[in-house]
């Protein structure tokens, strides 16, 4: 092929849809700003850093995720396999040495010989075949001129956050426990359980704590999946146990008993050296999160890693702009993939490059596009964003509402969704017969 895609961005859809593109012969350029150019959520010089969670969440297929998951591995997604190669305990989830992680898709793509790299900030739109895979932390330049390509120059966006991390060596495991929820696999949680008045008082000081200053915010502006910890408790003072906080499942082996409120603390790398908090992504000033945060008895001495940082997140309005190949309507040579286009969380936004990169190699090739079923997960969330009828658009995580229900009446949720995930990974095999033809 003489053709050359060019692709701006290298995060987790960059990459995946570099690599779908390179692995089937076109020769692809890769564009990313750093380690010239980072934005406040980026650390690492490695292409696919996760800036918040190290968590892919969960594996088995009867869980949305799990699902879009195993159809991504069976599609050869680099992400996918990359994530499996450098997996740590997480329970029923799929987590990940971050660093590792990186690293690794790092060292993938730049050895590829079909892609070629190119580190620099894009401002201007290339001319030529080009995916648009910026992020929700596109640079003001280039944003810029994304706009200028929508009918009413306006582009929409949300709020979102990262939880701290903390050594593994500074928590007090005598005020912690190692434990699953319900027992259920491997102890891999710290879980740092807190009674009644302890958790008053970190509820008392959390809603109460210093946030740090960001043009715009507003509470009802964040998304709803990745919520400040101080949000959520501000919405009620149960709020918390009732999310990130609940201790159901979780008894403490020193009592024999289902403690107040739980806290629980999830391995960030291999070597078990650090910790992040599960579900306290925040804005709160970095004094703030030592001070409060430390409330938490087994948190008290704790040596702060990272501290939680928020950051917004630009996405573009997919259904009046998208077509279900994310080819932009009014220019199909220009197509976007991963959070830009309103999916939200690391696997939907690397499906969203993977789908991208697979129907761009087959417009390439003049072969009859894929076209993704609504009865797969890749397919539902691809249609979602596309949906010309869709109001009011919001980010999405994939679920099984997305996804077209059964024909027949299937009893319990979990062997529903299990019996969808059976009839979509059937017709993803099916496709891949149809790719490799």
């Amino acid at each position: 092929m003489s053709q050359t895609v060019k692709v701006i961005g290298a995060g987790l859809a960059g990459c995946e849809a570099a690599w779908q593109l390179a692995g089937r012969g076109i020769h692809t350029e890769l564009y990313e700003m750093k380690p010239h150019n980072k934005t406040p959520a980026h650390s690492s010089d490695n292409f696919a850093e996760l800036v918040c969670s190290n968590s892919l969440r969960a594996c088995d297929i009867s869980n949305a995720v799990g699902l879009l998951k195993e159809e991504m591995r069976k599609l050869g997604s680099l992400i996918i396999e990359s994530a499996y190669k450098t997996r740590i305990p997480a329970g029923g989830a799929l987590a990940v040495d971050r660093e590792k992680f990186a690293a690794l898709i790092t060292d993938k793509i730049i050895n590829h010989p079909k892609i070629e790299i190119k580190t620099q900030e894009i401002t201007d739109i290339p001319d030529g075949f080009v995916i648009i895979a910026t992020g929700p932390l596109t640079s003001d330049a280039l944003a810029v001129k994304i706009k200028a390509l929508m009918p009413d120059k306006k582009m929409l966006s949300f709020f979102d956050a990262a939880a701290p991390i903390v050594t593994y060596e500074s928590i007090d495991l005598e005020n912690a426990y190692f434990a699953s929820r319900y027992d259920k696999g491997d102890a891999d949680y710290i879980n740092c359980p807190m009674n009644e008045d302890e958790y008053k008082a970190f509820y008392s000081e959390l809603i109460n704590a210093q946030i740090a200053p960001l043009h715009g915010f507003e509470d009802k502006t964040v998304f709803e999946g990745c919520m400040p910890i101080e949000v959520m408790a501000r919405r009620g003072e149960d709020t918390m146990r009732f999310g990130p906080l609940k201790p159901v499942g979780l008894r403490d082996p020193k009592t024999g008993k289902t403690p107040y409120a739980v806290v629980q603390l999830r391995r960030d790398n291999i070597e078990g050296t650090l910790y992040n908090l599960v579900g306290f992504q925040t804005n709160l000033k970095f004094p703030e999160q030592k001070r409060v945060f430390a409330m938490v008895p087994a948190l008290k001495n704790s040596n702060f890693v990272r501290y939680g940082v928020m950051h917004r997140n630009t996405y573009i309005d997919a259904p009046n702009l998208l077509d279900r190949y994310n080819r932009l309507r009014a220019n199909p040579k220009i197509r976007f993939a991963g959070q830009i286009t309103g999916v939200e969380g690391y696997v939907e936004s690397a499906s969203s490059g993977l789908l991208t990169g697979l129907e761009t190699v087959r417009e390439l090739l003049g072969l009859p596009q894929i076209d993704f079923p609504k009865t797969t997960a890749i397919g539902a969330l691809s249609l979602y964003i596309s949906q010309q009828c869709t109001s009011h658009f919001q980010p999405m995580n994939i679920n099984f509402g997305l996804i077209e229900p059964l024909d027949v009446r299937v009893k319990g949720k979990k062997d529903k969704n299990k019996a969808i995930a059976e009839r979509s990974l059937k017709q993803i095999d099916e496709i891949i017969e149809r790719i490799n033809e």
